[in-house]
């Protein structure tokens, strides 16, 4: 073997690698709040209505933006978390109940 080979690199583009975030905050989530503002916006149909749902959707992306800025993947962590919460009990000591198995367990 020769000793001067040196290892393959492969180029990673930070295009691939990037969350999709809309306004800064995450895509689903920004999405949504933008939905359920104009459900609001519209369903009432008056001014105050209308004035509302721009301040509520204004303050969710805001919201949305700063916890899109600390962690892009946190609402996939949240989810994972959810899924988990019964499997991994968050105890510890003598008295801690044991992890069971899930019936749908692999």
């Amino acid at each position: 073997m020769d000793s001067n080979l040196q290892p393959r690199e492969i180029p990673i583009h930070p295009s691939a690698n990037r969350p999709h975030l809309v306004l800064g905050g995450d895509r689903e989530l920004v999405l949504c709040a933008a939905l359920l503002a104009a459900v609001l916006a519209f369903a009432v149909s008056t001014f105050w209505s209308f004035a509302l749902a721009i301040v509520l959707w204004l303050a969710a992306v805001a919201v949305l933006a700063r916890m899109g800025k600390a962690d892009p993947m946190l609402r996939h962590v949240y989810w994972r978390h959810v899924h988990y919460a019964g499997f991994y009990p968050a105890k510890n000591g003598i008295h801690s109940e044991g992890c069971w198995n899930p019936k749908n367990w692999r």
